[in-house]
């Protein structure tokens, strides 16, 4: 079992930059892939952004590349999603999850684990 708990959402205005976190617990953090993935009201829940079990390896999604980074430091067992220059279409909950591999996805339902969401919102 993998426990994750993010963390770092809130309301900032467009333009600005956010922090996400997310804390893994339970199985070895680092023999998981890890990702990013957001649901906007409404809307299905869309991938973000993914990273390999070493740091080696990073997608993104077109909507966020150049603007949002992934990082991961295996020693804290947490996974990071900075995001720069938001705009009010980044506004939803942001979801962070782990695979039972060591290698990136961009499929939600390659995901095992999944945190409880936090929530970013990008005024105008």
């Amino acid at each position: 079992q993998v426990q994750l708990v993010e963390s770092g959402g809130g309301l900032v205005q467009a333009g600005g930059s956010l922090r996400l976190s997310c804390a893994a617990s339970g199985r070895t953090f680092s023999s998981n892939a890890m990702g990013w993935f957001r649901q906007a009201p409404g809307k299905e829940r869309e991938f973000v952004a993914t990273i390999s079990w070493n740091g080696g390896i990073t997608h993104y999604a077109d909507s966020v590349k150049g603007r949002f980074t992934i990082s991961r430091d295996n020693a804290k067992s947490t996974v990071y999603l900075q995001m720069n220059s938001l705009k009010p279409e980044d506004t939803a909950i942001y979801y962070c999850a782990a695979r039972i591999d060591l290698w990136t996805s961009v499929n939600h339902y390659q995901y095992n684990y999944w945190g409880q969401g936090t929530q970013v919102t990008v005024s105008s």
